[in-house]
């Protein structure tokens, strides 16, 4: 990024946090959003092509659009879709960067007929923190890595896992205080997970081992958003590195145990995962696999059961309806069928999912000259996908904004209004590995939730979510907890 990039970012992360914990005044944000700068081409199509150029603009100087992408989140998306179409491109985070909305630029860039787009848009922003995970894996090398991991993932592998879930979720779940005083779910939430991330994943079962892991990962996944992208000290950037090795050392220490010996856990698969032609991971090949799954499934599954708690809250009766379901399961934890007769939290959560899709962008990068939607983008693009801008599509989706889980429903299927309407696990290729074993975890966490509590939010509360990396509450959504 460059130096004034680097200069402005202390100020700006000093001052960003204030302004996305309240609302901003209608007018301010009106005239933010409706902001007007010079448009013009992003480069020029080639001669006799017939292709259109990609019209945008660069924003404020230095910082380009990064507020608003980071205030606005998908309301930005959709002005500028409005305004310039599906392809458009903008300056931010230093960089111009082409951005593709709705379902037909998804299904352009997801199914990436033409393989001119790859994983590298990843790397500016996670590369070198997460380098080497599945996500961040281009075509063949991509294939081979998800064959081998897919043993990974299997349906007894999965079931193993819910195993060694169930006495995390019991017991931290157990321990929410419920004395009518206002409860901050996000990061009990956050917590929880990661405690059955480190239980799951790694079998660890050190409380020594798993404090000092859990600030690792932390670290590792906030360095991430770092405005200043160099190792300052004391600064993001710089922690993640830290937090990285770290990582790498816990990993690479535990290797030949797991290699010895499976234990269940999702590093132990990893290490034995072979496919029928003989192909396994190197040790490095899992320790990269380890550090990124833990940051997918872990942050992936606390804002899908965050959004989904919020909107249950919002929502009593839908939270009734979801408790009685899980009240007529018997009292062991639920395996996989048990979870999958849990329909009212299917619909529940698939809408969460529409509403608050816990990946906000998809990072591409054009390797060669391309075209989408008879749009001409050059070779070197970066390029990012919004999910909500499908998700929040009027064309697709009635009354869009509203919660409103039976349009999931066998008698609606909304989601089959385009096949690319509905894409929080991404698609083509690339989709969500672990996308069954996250639901699931979802749902074993929010039925665990129903079961122990009922929770509520006065009338007039909205959450408010931050889209500074992945979204959050932005006040850790407070709830009032009670036992039943």
């Amino acid at each position: 990024m460059t130096n004034g990039v680097a200069r402005i970012g202390p100020a700006i992360r000093r001052r960003v946090p204030p302004l996305l914990s309240m609302p901003l005044p209608d007018g301010l944000e009106r005239r933010l959003l409706d902001q007007r700068w010079q448009v013009r081409e992003l480069a020029a199509p080639p001669p006799g092509s017939g292709l259109r150029p990609v019209m945008g603009d660069a924003g404020a100087p230095v910082i380009g659009h990064t507020f608003e992408l980071i205030h606005f989140g998908p309301d930005y998306h959709l002005r500028r879709q409005q305004s310039l179409g599906p392809v458009s491109w903008v300056g931010a985070f230093g960089r111009r960067i082409v951005v593709l909305s709705g379902p037909d630029a998804a299904q352009a860039a997801l199914t990436n007929g033409d393989k001119a787009l790859s994983q590298d848009g990843w790397d500016y922003f996670i590369g070198r923190f997460f380098g080497g995970g599945l996500m961040l894996l281009n075509f063949g090398e991509h294939h081979l890595h998800r064959r081998i991991m897919q043993n990974a993932f299997t349906r007894d592998r999965v079931a193993g896992y819910l195993r060694e879930m169930a006495p995390v979720l019991l017991d931290g779940i157990g321990e929410w205080p419920a004395d009518g005083r206002r409860f901050r779910l996000f990061p009990a939430i956050k917590r929880l997970t990661l405690d059955v991330a480190t239980r799951v994943f790694m079998d660890m079962r050190t409380d020594e081992d798993r404090e000092q892991i859990n600030r690792a990962f932390v670290a590792t996944v906030r360095a991430g958003t770092a405005f200043v992208r160099y190792p300052v000290p004391g600064g993001r950037w710089a922690a993640g590195l830290s937090g990285r090795k770290v990582l790498e050392r816990y990993f690479a220490m535990h290797l030949d145990e797991k290699r010895r010996a499976d234990h269940g856990d999702l590093f132990s698969a990893l290490c034995h995962a072979t496919t029928d032609d003989g192909h396994q991971f190197t040790d490095a090949d899992v320790i990269n696999h380890m550090i990124f799954l833990m940051m997918a499934a872990h942050d992936t599954t606390t804002i899908t059961s965050t959004a989904a708690a919020y909107y249950l809250a919002r929502h009593p009766e839908w939270q009734e309806r979801a408790r009685e379901e899980s009240l007529r399961l018997d009292e062991a934890p639920p395996d996989i069928p048990a979870l999958e007769h849990l329909h009212t939290l299917d619909l529940v959560i698939k809408e969460a999912l529409r509403l608050v899709p816990p990946v906000p962008s998809l990072a591409r990068q054009t390797v060669t000259d391309t075209e989408i939607l008879g749009h001409f983008i050059p070779a070197g693009t970066l390029v990012s996908l919004s999910p909500s801008s499908c998700h929040l599509s009027a064309e697709h989706w009635p009354n869009p904004r509203a919660f409103d889980p039976e349009r999931f429903s066998d008698g609606r299927r909304e989601d089959k209004s385009h096949r690319f309407a509905w894409i929080p696990f991404g698609g083509g290729a690339h989709k969500c590995i672990g996308l069954h074993f996250g639901t699931l975890e979802v749902k074993a966490l929010l039925h665990e939730m129903l079961r122990t509590f009922t929770w509520s939010i006065p009338d007039s509360y909205t959450v408010r979510w931050d889209h500074t990396s992945l979204p959050v509450p932005v006040d850790g959504l407070p709830v009032r907890l009670t036992r039943r």
